[in-house]
């Protein structure tokens, strides 16, 4: 069966994968639209894993204050050129980020942190993804790492709500 250049655009729009890859994922998932977009998530997170020990010194910070302006949140986030810095997926990024941290109040990065009391879901990166449950936080940074080609940390957050501590 041959591929088509239409499926290989509904592939690409639906992943921002390049479009080889595309050909190559719908080609070995038999023109599976969804088995080519899980093939294309697994290799961005294994091309993401070999990136994950780049150093980032560039990015941004971005805040976000919920209407009302009670609650509001400010993340850092880096990766390793400011190219890939100033695009709007990463800015888009970024700004996801924060309307993470405000909306579900993570106490820590990461369950390697120590912190003995915290479950996972206090963990960003194990959290649900608010704008989208079926994926993990740490699973939307893999996916923008793997089309940005770089290495995308979050390096710390923090969280404030109107008379907490």
């Amino acid at each position: 069966m041959g591929i088509t250049v239409d499926a290989i655009k509904a592939l690409r729009d639906l992943t921002g994968a390049g479009v080889m890859d595309c050909r190559r994922a719908l080609e070995e998932a038999e023109g599976d639209l969804d088995k080519a977009q899980d093939l294309l998530r697994e290799k961005g997170i294994a091309s993401a894993a070999k990136r994950s020990d780049r150093i980032t010194n560039e990015g941004v910070i971005e805040s976000y204050i919920h209407s009302g302006s009670r609650l509001g949140a400010i993340v850092e986030l880096n990766c390793e050129t400011d190219f890939v810095a100033r695009t709007e997926e990463f800015q888009a990024l970024a700004h996801d980020l924060a309307m993470q941290v405000a909306a579900m109040a993570p106490r820590r990065l990461s369950p390697e942190e120590d912190d003995e009391e915290a479950g996972e879901q206090d963990a960003l990166l194990c959290q649900p993804f608010i704008k989208d449950p079926g994926r993990t936080v740490q699973d939307l940074i893999n996916e923008v790492r793997g089309r940005t080609g770089e290495n995308i940390q979050v390096r710390r957050f923090v969280r404030y709500a109107l008379g907490q501590e």
